[in-house]
C-alpha cells in the first residue's frame, strides 16, 4: 500500500490461486476507505491481507506505521479480518512475472501485480498443497 497507489488482488473460491483485481488511486483516506468498502461488498472477501512494507532489516519503519494506521481505519468500518504480510520483494517478483509473461513495459503500473504476490505467498502458506492419487 503506498501512498498515491494501492494495488488490489483477490483469491479464487478455494484460495488456491491469486489474481491481480484493480489499481486503486489514493487521494485522501475516506476516498479510499470507500474505495475499498466498495470492493469489499462487491467480492465479499473472507479477509484482507494487507502488505506491510517492512524495512530490509526487519523492523517497521515510518511506511509501515502509516500502512497500519490506514489499516485501523478499515478496520473501523469493515467487518473483515485484517491479517498482515510483509512485502519486501513483492514488486520486484512481481515485475519479474510481468516482464517473463512479456506484460512488463514503462507504462504499466505493477501495483495489483504486486498485491498479487503478496496474496499468493498467503495462500500457499496458509493452504498446504493436497494430492489426488
Amino acid at each position: 500500500m503506498g501512498d498515491k497507489w494501492i494495488g488490489v488482488a483477490l483469491s479464487d473460491p478455494l484460495r488456491i490461486l491469486a489474481s491481480p483485481l484493480v489499481i486503486l488511486r489514493r487521494d485522501d483516506d475516506a476516498k479510499t476507505v470507500e474505495n475499498i468498502e466498495a470492493l469489499v461488498k462487491t467480492h465479499q472477501p473472507d479477509l484482507l491481507v494487507i502488505g506491510l512494507p517492512v524495512s530490509l532489516n526487519g523492523t517497521i519503519g515510518p511506511q509501515a506505521e502509516k500502512v497500519k494506521a490506514f489499516s485501523g481505519l478499515l478496520s473501523q468500518s469493515l467487518n473483515t479480518e485484517i491479517i498482515f504480510r510483509d512485502e519486501r520483494f513483492s514488486t520486484d517478483e512481481a515485475r519479474r512475472k510481468m516482464n517473463d509473461s512479456g506484460k512488463n513495459n514503462k507504462t504499466v503500473r505493477d501495483d495489483a501485480a504486486a498485491a498479487a504476490v503478496i496474496l499468493q505467498d498467503y495462500l500457499d502458506e496458509t493452504n498446504p498443497p493436497c494430492f489426488q492419487p
